[in-house]
């Protein structure tokens, strides 16, 4: 039952979780892209290049799927990433409609030097907890994002 217009509610924003997620993600794009600027990668591009590295001649549907994006906004990340020459698309074989990503060689080379700065951004966004305490972090935050992974508005296919 909502609150009368004339009663105070007294929300503190330290205690909602949505907040504090908000807030942490700010935070952890913050982390990456002071890790990432060599590089000049977003958190998502990075994810494309590292889900299209692991699995060559993926489309972009299934792309987008496994990074928890909406397609259209995959098509403009793969677009940016095709623009720097990291990215390639290939007719499909079997469906000429279907466009398939692979890496190219300069998208290997810089995949394989950014990894160990996006390892760095991990670390440091995890660094005011204990070692149990990161792990019991990103237990509850799978266990959080599989459970409410319905609710996204670009569910993921794959498990976290």
């Amino acid at each position: 039952m909502p609150k009368e217009i004339n009663q105070e509610i007294n929300t503190d924003l330290q205690n909602l979780p949505g907040h504090l997620i908000r807030r942490l993600n700010q935070i952890a794009v913050g982390i990456f892209m002071l890790e990432m600027e060599p590089f000049g990668l977003t958190p998502i591009q990075f994810a494309a290049l590292q889900a299209i590295y692991q699995q060559p001649k993926l489309d972009q549907k299934t792309l987008a799927n496994i990074i928890g994006l909406d397609t259209s906004t995959t098509g403009g990340v793969i677009d940016r990433l095709e623009l720097r020459g990291l990215v390639d698309r290939h007719a499909s074989e079997f469906d000429r409609r279907v466009r398939l990503l692979v890496l190219t060689e300069e998208g290997k080379s810089i995949l394989h030097s950014a990894t160990p700065l996006m390892l760095n951004a991990q670390e440091r966004i995890l660094s005011p907890l204990s070692a149990n305490d990161q792990k019991t972090f990103m237990k509850l935050l799978n266990r959080l994002v599989i459970e409410n992974n319905e609710y996204s508005r670009a569910p993921s296919q794959t498990k976290t």
